[in-house]
């Protein structure tokens, strides 16, 4: 789920690149104790004051950014600690790594193809957990039997521990329906930084500038319109109609994303699967038993944006293999 905040870095540093301006990346690679956020976290630094990402809550930030000042200025890479036990709420101590960020145009084009065509990537950064400077430090886009270095001529030191973060493909949603609600879900799934497919038939009379944050815009009738899913894929059917939502069932039954959520009460849901199967009699039992229908968490919702809220709320969960609960009833600590 946190490929699209490297996206957003890769997509700010060509911005500032082409506005003459240096940029250092800064990583969370390792911690001890508890932090708001884990390791793989980045942020881009400008030298300007500019910052893209966030390595914490907000409170780190600034302290980053001064310790990057050296970076900067010298072009070396540097280990930062900072020590949230006497400063924060929480209680840890964060390695930061922080390296001149300089990826050549071949690695952000490689970048870019494996974002398009939905591979998955890894980067393996180089560290030591001490406060301290060292040429050796440095990060590795890894994409498939490939290593390209974040900055020309590096050089990974040796005796250096690793940091290896596998990233899947950007998260992606697709709507099916034109009305409020699938407004207001695509805007917030933006907003999580999926990627967006708003699938609506041609009588509806909606195009892309109804949707804000939509990626992909596919104006198509169930039978005739091309759709790729995967394991990082999740469908909602919210046309509002029964004769569509039926239309687009016969059309998807082979799918198996992993999440796939239908709108309407469950009485509607038995309704459709009892004649989905009368028309389709080889559809399979996992199909149907795969939908959530109705789709959403138990969260007294009502509004437009409140239904938005609770499909999404189930999706993340679903997608992260967690059963709601409230973090004032869990025992332990917060993440795994």
């Amino acid at each position: 789920m946190i490929t699209h905040e490297v996206k957003k870095i890769i997509d700010a540093h060509g911005k500032a690149l082409d506005n003459g301006k240096k940029a250092v990346l800064a990583t969370v690679v390792a911690l001890d104790g508890s932090s708001y956020r884990r390791p793989g976290v980045r942020m881009l630094l400008l030298e300007d004051g500019g910052m893209i990402g966030a390595v914490s809550g907000g409170c780190v930030e600034k302290e980053v950014y001064r310790q990057a000042s050296s970076v900067f200025k010298t072009n070396m890479p540097k280990v930062m600690t900072y020590d949230g036990r006497y400063r924060l709420g929480c209680e840890g101590v964060l390695y930061i790594l922080l390296e001149p960020f300089l990826p050549t145009p071949e690695v952000i084009s490689s970048f870019w193809d494996a974002i398009s065509k939905r591979k998955a990537f890894g980067i393996n950064s180089y560290f030591q957990k001490e406060h301290g400077v060292n040429e050796g430090y440095g990060s590795v886009l890894c994409i498939g039997d490939t290593s390209m270095p974040f900055r020309k001529s590096y050089t990974i030191g040796k005796s250096l521990e690793m940091f290896h973060q596998e990233l899947p493909p950007c998260f992606q949603l697709i709507i099916i329906g034109a009305e409020h609600d699938a407004v207001q879900m695509c805007a917030m799934a933006s907003l999580l930084g999926w990627e967006v497919t708003v699938v609506v038939p041609p009588d509806e009379q909606k195009t892309q500038l109804d949707f804000p944050g939509v990626s992909h815009f596919v104006n198509s009738e169930p039978e005739s319109f091309e759709l790729k899913s995967d394991d990082q894929t999740a469908i909602v059917l919210m046309t509002h109609s029964y004769v569509k939502d039926l239309r687009f069932l016969m059309a998807l039954r082979e799918f198996q994303p992993a999440y796939f959520g239908l709108l309407g009460p469950a009485r509607r849901r038995e309704k459709l699967f009892n004649e989905l199967l009368e028309k389709c009699p080889d559809t399979s039992l996992e199909f149907v038993e795969s939908v959530y229908g109705p789709a959403g968490l138990e969260l007294g919702a009502e509004t437009p944006q409140e239904i938005a809220l609770s499909v999404l709320s189930e999706i993340v969960a679903i997608i992260n293999r967690k059963t709601p609960v409230s973090l004032r009833e869990k025992s332990g600590t917060i993440h795994s």
